[in-house]
C-alpha cells in the first residue's frame, strides 16, 4: 500500500465519476435531437448501457481488454470477476494507484463507447435487439480494440500507437459502428420526405456543456496521475473544443447564411473528440490546428452522408468516425516529446513513421469494427427483429417500447 500515491487516486477517482456523467450527459445530448416521441427511448439507451456495461465489465470486459495478453489480439479471463484485481496498484498500468481505481476508470470509457453508437439508430431499433447488440457489441468489438491499443501486449501497443484517451479505442469504433447500423438498419420512416426535426434543442446544448465537462476527465485523467501530463491535456482539450466549435459555427454560417446554436454545440463535441488521442502528446499550438480541422471535417462529413441519403440519425459517422480518424492521424503529425518524454515525436518534428503507425491503427480500427458490427447486427436478426414495427416507429418508441411518455400533455 506504501507505493499508492492518494493525490494520484483522488484525481483518477474524480475523473472516473466525470467521465460517469458524460453518458447521461449524451443521452441529453441525443434526446433533445429527436422528436419529442422518441426522447425517453433516447435517454433510456445511454442510461441502461451504464447500468449493462458496468456489470459487463467488472464480470469479463475488464479482464478481456486488459488481463494477461493472449497473442496481442486479447486478454484472457485471468481477472473475471475482478480475481486479483484489489486495492495494490497493477504495475503495468498504473504503479500509484489502487488497481480497482484503474478499472473503474477504464470502465466509464467502455460505458459510453457504445452509447455513442445509439445515435445513428435513434427512432427505430427494438429495444430487445439493442440490448443484445450492446452486449456482443461490448464484448466483441470495444473490449478487443482495447487490449490491441492499452493492454500490455497488445499489437498495436507494441507496434507504437498513440492513442492517450480513447480515438481509436472509443471514437474510431463508435463512429465507423454507427454508419454499419445505420446502413443495416434503413432509413427512418419519413426520412427525406418530411421534416425530422430535433424537439428540444436546449436539451442539446445541456448535454453538449456536461459532455464538455466530463470530457476533463476523459482526457486529463488519462495521465493516470496529478501533475503536468494532466494539466496539459486539459488545457489542450479546452483549446480544441473552442476552436471547433468557432469553426464549425463558422463554416455552416458560411453555409446556411445563419450560426447555428446546435452546430456550436457539435462542433464542440467533435473538438473534443479529435483532441482525445492527442491531449497527451501535442502541445496547445497543435490543439489549435486540431480543433481546426474538426470543425471544418466533421461539417463536411455531415453533409457528406446527408447528401448519400444515408440515415445516421444524429451525425455519429461524422462527428465521432471523423473526428477520431483525423485525431489519430493528428496525434501522428502533431505529437511530441517535449510535451510526453515516454511517447514519439510527430511528422511535424521529422518522425513520419509515426504517422504510419497510426494510420496502421486507424485501419485496423475501421476494418474490424466495420464487420464485426455488421456480423453482430446480421447473428441477431436471426432471432430478433432489429427494427421495430411501422405502426410502432409512427406512434414513438417511448410509448410502443416502454409503454411510457417523455411529457405529460
Amino acid at each position: 500500500m506504501d507505493k499508492i500515491d492518494t493525490g494520484d487516486t483522488a484525481w483518477l477517482l474524480a475523473s472516473a465519476a466525470l467521465v460517469m456523467l458524460m453518458t447521461p450527459a449524451l443521452g441529453f445530448f441525443y434526446g433533445g435531437l429527436v422528436r419529442r416521441k422518441n426522447v425517453l427511448a433516447t435517454i433510456m439507451h445511454s442510461f441502461f448501457i451504464l447500468c449493462l456495461i458496468s456489470v459487463q465489465w467488472v464480470l469479463w470486459g475488464y479482464s478481456l481488454a486488459f488481463g494477461p495478453d493472449h497473442g496481442g489480439l486479447i486478454g484472457g479471463l485471468d481477472w473475471a470477476a475482478l480475481k486479483g484485481v484489489g486495492q495494490e496498484p497493477n504495475a503495468d498500468y498504473a504503479a500509484t494507484v489502487p488497481a480497482l481505481a484503474f478499472m473503474v476508470f477504464q470502465m466509464m470509457f467502455a460505458v459510453i463507447t457504445p452509447a455513442l453508437i445509439t445515435g445513428s439508430f435513434a427512432e427505430r431499433k427494438r429495444f430487445k435487439a439493442f440490448v443484445v447488440f450492446t452486449l456482443l457489441w461490448a464484448t466483441f468489438v470495444y473490449d478487443p480494440v482495447a487490449h490491441w491499443v492499452w493492454g500490455t501486449g497488445g499489437w498495436l501497443r507494441t507496434l507504437g500507437t498513440l492513442d492517450f484517451a480513447g480515438g481509436t479505442v472509443v471514437h474510431i469504433t463508435s463512429g465507423v459502428s454507427a454508419l454499419v447500423a445505420a446502413l443495416v438498419l434503413g432509413r427512418r420512416r419519413g426520412y427525406g420526405l418530411e421534416p425530422i426535426e430535433p424537439h428540444d434543442a436546449t436539451m442539446t446544448v445541456l448535454g453538449a456543456s456536461l459532455l464538455w465537462f466530463g470530457w476533463f476527465g476523459f482526457n486529463a485523467g488519462s495521465a493516470l496521475a496529478s501533475g503536468g501530463l494532466a494539466a496539459n491535456a486539459f488545457v489542450v482539450t479546452n483549446t480544441a473544443a473552442a476552436m471547433a466549435a468557432l469553426t464549425w459555427m463558422t463554416v455552416s454560417w458560411l453555409h446556411r447564411g445563419q450560426p447555428s446554436v446546435l452546430g456550436a454545440a457539435a462542433g464542440a463535441v467533435a473538438g473534443l473528440v479529435a483532441i482525445t488521442p492527442a491531449s497527451g502528446y501535442v502541445d496547445v499550438s497543435a490543439s489549435i490546428l486540431i480543433g481546426l480541422g474538426a470543425g471544418t471535417l466533421c461539417y463536411v462529413g455531415i453533409q457528406l452522408t446527408k447528401r448519400l441519403k444515408v440515415d445516421d440519425a444524429l451525425d455519429v459517422f461524422g462527428v465521432h468516425g471523423v473526428g477520431g480518424m483525423w485525431g489519430a492521424l493528428a496525434t501522428g503529425v502533431f505529437a511530441t516529446v517535449a510535451v510526453n518524454s515516454g511517447a514519439a515525436d510527430g511528422a511535424a518534428y521529422g518522425n513520419f513513421g509515426q504517422l504510419g503507425v497510426q494510420a496502421i491503427a486507424v485501419l485496423a480500427s475501421v476494418t474490424y469494427s466495420a464487420v464485426m458490427t455488421f456480423v453482430i447486427l446480421k447473428v441477431i436478426t436471426l432471432f430478433v427483429a432489429l427494427r421495430v414495427p411501422e405502426h410502432e416507429e409512427v406512434l414513438g418508441l417511448d410509448a410502443s417500447q416502454h409503454g411510457e411518455a417523455a411529457y405529460q400533455i
